[in-house]
This record gives structure tokens, sequence and C-alpha cells, in this order.
């Protein structure tokens, strides 16, 4: 049984971490802004927080997960910074596809027809990429999130492509696999199936 803390666990990608990570039997903090709204597992210990001083809860603790999202131009930053200090073992940040490579190597948001209105966001995730230090995995669909999806029980490291999708369910599944069995350090996954195939947990 690992402690895990989780901030942005209001949210959907942080909600189902929680529930994902609870299931697996681990010691969970969910971390969020205003405890009273948590609507996530009862189970978690909830506690109300900010990832920019994330030591306060995540000192000492096997893995922190950050699962927060927020504009202006240094937040994410910021965030890397107070994650990279705070001394948690392990560091997992929920990504995002456009700032992740294709087969080729161009970058998501730089490929033909992508979507360019929010490339100052797209811009601010890759600087707080940027800022990780210590033991980091950087998880992010590999293309975007099936919001209505199942649970499948798995998934795929892949290249970015914005057709891929994947549950919010089983990017858990990913987030709580490189805390348990860390696969990847110091770089910045994509995670995807398609809805033909099928997984076992």
């Amino acid at each position: 049984m690992s402690r895990i803390v989780i901030f942005g666990a209001g949210g959907r990608a942080g909600r189902t971490a929680v529930a994902e990570a609870l299931t697996r039997g681990h010691d969970v903090t969910a971390v969020v802004r205003d405890a009273s709204r948590y609507q996530g597992s009862p189970e978690a210990r909830v506690v109300a927080g900010d990832v920019l001083d994330a030591a306060t809860h995540a000192a000492g603790a096997d893995a922190v997960i950050s699962a927060v999202y927020q504009s202006g131009p240094d937040f994410f930053v910021r965030a890397a910074k107070s994650l990279s200090t705070a001394g948690a073992g392990r560091i997992v940040v929920v990504g995002l596809a456009s700032v992740l490579p294709t087969a080729d190597g161009t970058l998501l948001m730089d490929t033909d027809g992508y979507p360019q209105e929010w490339r100052d966001f797209y811009l601010a995730h890759a600087a707080g990429v940027a800022a990780l230090d210590g033991d980091w995995v950087v998880v992010s669909p590999a293309g975007d999130f099936d919001h209505g999806g199942p649970r499948l029980g798995g998934y795929r490291v892949l290249p970015a492509d914005a057709g891929s999708r994947i549950s919010y369910a089983d990017l858990a599944i990913a987030l709580i696999d490189e805390v348990e069995q860390p696969s990847h350090h110091q770089k910045h996954i994509g995670v995807g199936w398609s809805a033909e195939e099928s997984f076992t947990s």
C-alpha cells in the first residue's frame, strides 16, 4: 500500500484517479479547493488545499498525482516547481495531448488543422512539463477523452493522434500503474485505446 496524494481530486480525472487508487488498496488523500463540495469516493481522506503549496499535504508521500487545470501563463510552471519540491517520492501529472509528439515527432498542436485558439494554454502546459524535476511522468490522453466512455480495464502507450480516445477510468489505470510500477521517467507519455479493443484488469 502506498500513500498517494491527489491534487485536483474534485475534477473528473482526479476523482477517477482517487477511485482507482482506493480500489487497489492505497491510502489516498484527495486535495480539493473546497472540501464541502467534494463528490468523489468517500473512503478518501479529503482536505482543502492548493497544488501551489503541495508540500503541506504531500511531504513524505510515496506519490503525488496532479490533475489540476487553471488558466494563466505561469500557473503550470509554478505548480511543477511546487510538486517537485513537495517531498513526494514520485510525481505523476495529468497532461495535455496538444504538447505530445506524434509518430513523426511533430507536436500535436503543430499538425495541420489542429485548433490554435488555445495555443497559449498549450504552451503554458509545455512550460510546466519542462519545469518538473525529480522522478516524474506526465500522462495524457494520446488524443482526447471519450467523455462517456466505459472502463475497458487497460490502455496502450501511444504517440499523439487527434483521433485517439480513452475514458477517464482507463486513464486513471495508467496513472496508478505509474505509481505502483513506474515505467516511464522524466517524460510525457500518451495513452489511448480503440473501441474495438478489450482489456482485462
